[in-house]
């Protein structure tokens, strides 16, 4: 499985650098910096990337090299994006943007917990040889995971999310998201 995680995050890797160099280097839409906060970076801006991905990331992701890793992904909805820049936008302290919505794409595998203490011990050496952006243990609020963030060390990407669970965790955190993700929806008039 070790190996099979590896290609899940080159893969994931490569399509992002990929769908990222055919979005944003052609010319047909401005590039922002996303280290500059929200203030500096046009919302709408935010939600063309998130409509052009949704409806494109299956033609990237049927020729990737994942037909046998089990894995589920999705696009974040626009108005998940709009919650999360109305609450960090209320914010005395500026955050950059990548660093909020490094999200937009986001995958999940789930591992035993033999496995995802293998893929720990690799995650220094992949972060260095895939010129990932982070990855860190979560442990807040009962959600459980380790998350691995995709840049190609570009300020002008959008990061995507790849989260690794074990297999004894599903149930909380997907208890853990009811209660704390998905709090916008509560807020639609």
């Amino acid at each position: 499985m070790l190996k099979k995680v590896e290609r899940l995050i080159s893969e994931i890797n490569r399509i992002h650098q990929e769908y990222s160099m055919d979005y944003f280097e052609t010319g047909k839409v401005q590039k922002v910096n996303l280290e500059h906060t929200f203030a500096k970076v046009p919302t709408q801006a935010i939600l063309d990337y998130r409509l052009n991905l949704h409806e494109s990331i299956n033609d990237y992701l049927m020729k990737a090299d994942l037909q046998d890793i089990a894995y589920v992904y999705r696009v974040k909805t626009s108005e998940s994006i709009l919650d999360k820049i109305d609450r960090f936008s209320e914010r005395t302290a500026g955050y950059p943007v990548n660093s909020i919505l490094n999200d937009i794409f986001g995958a999940r595998v789930i591992l035993q917990s033999e496995e995802l203490a293998q893929v720990i011990e690799k995650l220094d050496a992949w972060k260095e040889g895939f010129c990932l952006k982070n990855w860190y243990l979560r442990d807040k609020d009962g959600y459980l995971g380790v998350y691995v963030y995709f840049k190609n060390e570009s300020n002008f990407y959008y990061p995507w999310e790849l989260q690794i669970w074990d297999a004894k965790d599903v149930d909380g955190n997907i208890q853990s998201h009811r209660l704390y993700k998905r709090n916008f929806v509560n807020h639609q008039s």
